[in-house]
């Protein structure tokens, strides 16, 4: 099976849990707690992806290190998961089951890339005016990346706009080089 189709699987079981048992709230925070040590954690993910650990050992240690942090629905959705052996997918199930919840709140995601940082009263009208024009609220997360040389590239969920200098920049280059070939 398609890895993608697994985590979106999994997320969407574990929304309509949280959905039916009335513990959303619960569930979105124990999943970023989890999201947070996948990420944090190399020690974690290691005892994750390793085949040498078996099983029982990786459902022991996640009993271990969330046992007593998260919801017990929680807590038995990723002994689940564990003991189907999809350990592997918790990021991508994280992130999938974080993007249901933002949707179904009717929250977008939206990511600036620019070559510094933008100041919080541009950042403040830049949410305004996607709010606005999305008719929807905006999570707005911010990447520096020197490598843009200037300009920004705003990505919101599927939709991309890039109007850095680098882009700008390979587009000449491309356009020099296909005149050039003729």
């Amino acid at each position: 099976m398609n890895e993608s189709k697994i985590s979106v699987r999994y997320a969407k079981a574990l929304f309509e849990l949280g959905k039916e048992e009335n513990l959303i709230e619960s569930v979105i925070k124990d999943i970023q707690l989890v999201d947070e040590v996948c990420k944090t954690m190399p020690e974690f993910w290691l005892m994750v992806e390793s085949p040498v650990v078996k099983t029982s050992q990786k459902r022991t240690s996640v009993k271990l290190i969330f046992g007593d942090k998260i919801n017990p629905v929680s807590l038995n959705f990723l002994d689940l998961v564990v003991q189907n052996r999809r350990e592997i997918y918790l990021k991508d199930i994280s992130r999938n089951f974080l993007s249901l919840c933002r949707k179904d709140k009717g929250v977008l995601s939206a990511t600036l890339t620019s070559a510094s940082a933008i100041e919080k009263e541009s950042n403040l009208k830049l949410s305004e005016l996607l709010s606005k024009s999305f008719n929807a609220k905006i999570e707005l997360q911010e990447v520096v990346d020197q490598e843009i040389i200037g300009g920004f590239v705003l990505r919101i969920e599927d939709q991309q706009l890039d109007a850095s200098v680098s882009n700008q920049l390979n587009l000449i280059k491309r356009e020099l080089l296909s005149n050039h070939m003729k």
